[in-house]
Parts: C-alpha cells; structure tokens; sequence
C-alpha cells in the first residue's frame, strides 16, 4: 500500500480556503425591485456577543399601500422571528409601530409579504427581528424575547411618475 504524505504547510493553505460561514441575508422585494440585507446586529444565540454593522441598511422604493415581500434564509426560518414595521396614514401621521404574529420553529416560514392596514399608507421602515435563547422581564411584569439579529430596510417614498 503507497501513503500519500501531504506537507503542513499545504494543510495549513487548504484549511484557510474552507468557507467561512456569513451571517444570513434577508430579501426584501418591492415594486419590481430586491435587495438582500445583511444584518445591521447579529449575536449568538445567548444574544449576548454580537457583530453589529450600522451601516447594513437596505432602501427601496416602495409607493403608498404597496406591499413588501420578505424572503428569509432556512437557517432564519428554522428559528423564532418577526417583523416590526412603521408606517403614516394618507394625512402624514405617524401610526404606532405594528408587528407580524411571530414565526417559530414548528412551522417554519420563509416568506411573508407585509400589507399595510388602509391602502394611501405609506410604509417608512421594516425591520426583520430574529430572537435569541434569552427571555427578559420588561417594565410591565411581562416578558419579552431579546432580538439576536435585526434586518433594516428604509423606504424611499418619492413617488414615481
């Protein structure tokens, strides 16, 4: 039988070439457009070390009442998340924050196209929340999940002629 001996420093080189795992994209996809985003946080699973990277915001265009489509990675699906959107109504006023119901594990979902509530709203952020393994107490006795990554899109309003 005839061994092979492969030096060091070749194992050393091919060890380094191994893909690197990267923090998960999110698309968002809107009026004919997509952009991936990367996370803006994304921490271990403790929520506790975190990369954050403030300049990991997406824009697109989105016109009034239009909806986004949100597509998610498996490893983001596999997990607990949400989406956090802020909005004004046709007057220009700014409306309380509102949220998606909360996907989970047990039915894993890669996708979820955001509506707005009356059709002349206009969108102005999304926010795409994965949630760590660490619960908290808040302010009001209930508690909450702590967000291990966050996906920012900031909408452009300029409407198109």
């Amino acid at each position: 039988m005839r061994r092979v001996l492969i030096p060091a420093s070749l194992l050393v080189l091919l060890t380094g070439c191994a893909a690197t795992p990267t923090d998960p994209e999110v698309t968002f996809y809107a009026d004919g457009e997509a952009i991936n985003v990367k996370p803006s946080q994304y921490c271990d699973l403790q929520s506790e070390n975190c990369d954050v990277d403030p300049d990991a915001v997406g824009v697109l265009r989105v016109r009034p009442g239009k909806p986004v489509q949100i597509s998610v990675p498996g490893d983001l699906a596999d997990t607990a998340w949400s989406v956090k959107f802020t909005y004004r109504n046709a007057k220009g006023e700014p409306q309380e924050p509102l949220r998606s119901k909360l996907f989970t594990e047990r039915d894993p979902k890669y996708a979820y196209t955001l509506l707005l509530p009356n059709p002349d709203d206009q969108l102005e952020s999304v926010e795409v929340q994965q949630y760590g393994a660490r619960i908290e107490a808040s302010s009001t006795g209930a508690f909450d999940f702590v967000a291990r990554g966050t996906w920012i899109l900031s909408i452009d309003d300029r409407t198109t002629n």
